[in-house]
């Protein structure tokens, strides 16, 4: 059969709410936290890429070097690459569960409470 009571879906969290919460000290501290991890490893990364481009541009003889039979330092630069790519990832995801997702959900749970 039916369920007699209505469900009207998720109730709205009121405007005020999600200033109140823009506003306080955790989620200046929540904010804190990410930028503390994402905008020195954007920095980083960014200069590593930039390194690799214009170590393909300008220095062509030193990434032509072999290491080992046709493996040249501009190949072990580029898998740097994608190694590099997939640390940052995990430490990104390590960062995240450790410092800015428990601060998260004790904001979201604070919001939804007044939702209710």
């Amino acid at each position: 059969m039916t369920d007699p009571t209505p469900d009207h879906g998720p109730r709205t969290i009121p405007p005020e709410e999600f200033h109140r919460v823009q506003q306080s000290e955790e989620f200046a501290l929540l904010r804190g936290r990410f930028r503390l991890f994402a905008f020195p490893m954007t920095v980083a990364f960014l200069a590593w890429y930039l390194f690799y481009v214009l170590g393909s541009i300008f220095a062509k003889d030193l990434m032509m070097t072999s290491v080992a039979g046709n493996l040249t330092v501009g190949i072990l630069l580029g898998l740097g690459q994608f190694v590099s790519t997939f640390l940052i990832t995990a430490l990104y995801i390590w960062h995240a569960n450790k410092r800015i997702d428990p601060l998260a959900e004790k904001l979201r749970e604070e919001l939804e409470g007044t939702a209710r």
